[in-house]
């Protein structure tokens, strides 16, 4: 049995770990997949363990605040990250350290008693959390985490009678806590939004009238109307009415669209002004909201190898540095007392303190709390932008390509092509008998050919029609027998013609074996590309353009673009052996859009798909969407996952800098418990603020 549950009040990614370990502790439950970001856990099981009453009951044995509960009730559990009782207690906890502080300079007994009770209630004010965590992890034989060291530290540190600062590591790492709160909340609301872009309801007008239904019961052909202020169902056409169209849910563009009779639409757009008239184009399981979905739904969170490594690293780290705090307390004083000859107990009591101080600065809390945040910060900036990522893992990856290979049709130019010349003595002619041979085809070099002609073609005299695999077509219209193609289609039937090196799409023409003339047709390059190629040049990335077309066509396209580096006349095949090659002496990302790019979008290091109105099988390939088809978010996507790697690699030099140095300081007795607090809580919330900065990427000028 497979079931989804929502996860509430969980903000810590190193907590969602700890869940999805103790689950799968669980007998009878064989998969468990606990999704931080969109506060989803997934368990395969037997039926009557999986109940999210059960589930809530284990999960809370590592964070007592978890709730865990069916899909249909989450959206009546959202709650602040903060209730108010939570505000006025730690309030209340704050007035109650600075009363006992006051009473600090009584020398009266029974106030010195009640000086102490205070801020003994203070601490357990703030620390209830952290000690209740460490407790039950000790009970689940856990010991040694950064809620165990805390513990230990701020007890020791009440022993000692230094209230004020025991009180202080528990204080400012509440705040650490409240500010990553902040931060992932962010992330999710980012992340979330692209999946609140569903419509619920579509108005299918029939004989008998309008008729509210659900956007999975429409079918291609069907006429929806969709009214201002409502979200567009299915991808369509509009067939009456205008209006403006705000697509930034499903782009990521802040711009409206306009829409007018004949302009496509799709799904999860808002209409904004005026009532429309929609023709439904694609049923909803193709449409693009739906790709959307299930995108999100179906990644996995892989971690990132950094990440990785921080588990690993906190899992060794916080037991070498409780032995190295107990060799400090008990071993050190032994040594010392026999070489200087003083008493054990005096050393005891210099060293025990020390030791106190080393452990609270040894706490992992900047690592284990602003690592995975940077990552999720990451996805979250990317989300709002209009750019999917399936995981932390496949930013990491991002960040580190050296070289950039981008298909051309669809991805770097606009995939419309247009006839841009017509070589000939009779060009109207020529155009004629191109639009009546390419009548019937659906390749996109007919369409502008017919596009061009601007008339409809009078089938009736078109006698026969025959497509030439790989070489053009052979037509018989009006008795007239013609080859409308290729070199190579000319070079087959022996016709004498004039070879050009015109850049672009050429399409030969010829009647009755006399050569004619041709037609230059030439796709459109898209705005944003030439942009995005210059400033991956500038980044000194090797970037190189890979085609299914002629020679001529990527040619003209790469000098367009300022490329030398192209490859023409593709097969999917030949786009793997190339991404392949690459790969072996560079980490490349593939950018494509076609179902024929599915394979090697999958064979590069990273592959990113243009999703808007990209195939589903180039999406379910990627480890990336770009969901306006824009290239210019390749880059924007780059400068992210850059920002974000800056950013941890930042935290981690750091808090192990930071801490390293404190470390040495306090195991010699150079610093206090105030300097201790610092290197733990205090660097911890400088690193989660320092996370905190990925959201305020730079616009690309």
């Amino acid at each position: 049995m497979k079931k989804a549950y929502a996860i509430k009040k969980i903000d810590c990614a190193n907590c969602a770990l700890k869940i999805e370990e103790e689950i799968k502790k669980v007998p009878g439950i064989t998969h468990v997949h606990l999704d931080f970001a969109k506060e989803k856990l997934t368990v395969v099981g037997e039926p009557h363990l999986v109940t999210a009453k059960y589930l809530e009951k284990v999960a809370q044995s590592v964070e007592n605040d978890v709730k865990i509960l069916d899909v249909d009730q989450a959206f009546q559990h959202e709650e602040a990250k903060m209730s108010k009782n939570e505000w006025l207690m730690y309030g209340l906890g704050v007035l109650i350290a600075l009363l006992a502080f006051l009473l600090t300079g009584f020398d009266v007994l029974w106030l010195q008693v009640i000086r102490v009770i205070l801020y003994l209630a203070s601490y357990g004010i703030f620390g209830y959390k952290v000690m209740i965590k460490a407790y039950k992890n000790i009970l689940r034989g856990q010991i040694f985490d950064e809620h165990f060291l805390m513990m230990m530290a701020t007890i020791g540190a009440i022993i000692l009678g230094e209230y004020i600062e025991a009180i202080a590591v528990m204080f400012f790492y509440r705040i650490g806590e409240y500010l990553q709160d902040l931060s992932v909340s962010k992330s999710r609301k980012d992340i979330k939004a692209l999946m609140d872009i569903k419509p619920t309801t579509a108005h299918r007008l029939t004989s008998e009238g309008m008729v509210d239904t659900l956007p999975e019961g429409l079918v291609v052909g069907d006429i929806i109307v969709v009214r201002p202020g409502e979200k567009v169902p299915v991808d369509g056409i509009v067939t009456e009415g205008s209006s403006w169209l705000d697509t930034s849910s499903v782009t990521g563009e802040a711009m409206p669209r306009d829409a007018y009779e004949g302009i496509e639409v799709v799904s999860g757009s808002i209409n904004l002004s005026g009532l429309i008239r929609v023709q439904v184009m694609k049923e909803f399981q193709n449409s693009t909201v739906h790709k959307i979905l299930d995108f999100i739904e179906n990644n996995q969170m892989k971690k990132a190898k950094t990440e990785k490594f921080m588990t690993k690293f906190a899992k060794y780290y916080t037991p070498i540095v409780v032995g190295l705090a107990i060799i400090l307390a008990f071993v050190v004083p032994v040594f010392l007392s026999v070489i200087q000859e003083v008493s054990y107990a005096s050393l005891l009591a210099i060293y025990v303190k020390r030791a106190l101080i080393f452990l609270v600065i040894s706490c992992p809390c900047a690592l284990v709390l602003s690592i995975p945040l940077s990552f999720f910060a990451g996805i979250g900036s990317s989300s709002r932008k209009g750019i999917l990522f399936k995981s932390g893992s496949d930013l990491e990856a991002l960040a580190g390509i050296e070289h950039f290979v981008f298909d051309k049709t669809g991805t770097l130019t606009e995939g419309k092509f247009q006839v841009a010349q017509i070589v000939s003595g009779e060009p109207e002619l020529i155009l004629e008998y191109a639009a009546h041979a390419e009548y019937h085809s659906n390749h996109p070099i007919a369409k502008s050919i017919l596009d061009a002609y601007g008339k409809k073609p009078e089938d009736k005299h078109v006698l026969t029609i025959r497509e030439l695999a790989g070489k053009g077509i052979r037509a018989n219209y009006k008795g007239i027998h013609l080859l409308v193609g290729n070199e190579r289609l000319l070079d087959e039937y022996h016709i004498k013609y004039m070879k050009t090196h015109e850049m672009g799409t050429i399409v030969y023409v010829a009647a009755n074996q006399e050569f004619m003339g041709y037609i230059v047709i030439k796709d459109t390059v898209r705005s944003s590309a030439k942009k995005t190629i210059e400033h991956l040049l500038k980044r000194h990335k090797r970037v190189s353009m890979v085609s299914g077309d002629y020679e001529s066509a990527a040619k003209d396209v790469s000098f367009q673009l300022g490329l030398d580096d192209y490859y023409a006349n593709c097969v999917p095949e030949d786009k793997i052996r190339i991404v392949d090659a690459i790969k072996q002496e560079k980490r490349v990302a593939f950018i494509g859009d076609g179902i024929n790019d599915a394979p090697v979008l999958a064979t590069a290091d990273l592959g990113i798909a243009m999703g808007g109105i990209g195939s589903d099988a180039a999406i379910e390939a990627a480890d990336a969407v770009i969901m306006n088809d824009d290239p210019e978010k390749v880059l924007i996507a780059y400068q992210v996952a850059r920002k974000t790697m800056r950013i941890v690699f930042q935290n981690i030099f750091f808090a192990l800098g930071i801490k390293g140095v404190v470390l040495i300081f306090g195991a010699l007795g150079y610093a206090s418990m105030w300097l201790a607090i610092f290197a733990d809580v205090g660097v911890s919330i400088l690193a989660v603020m320092n996370a905190m900065r990925i959201f305020t990427t730079k616009k690309i000028r």
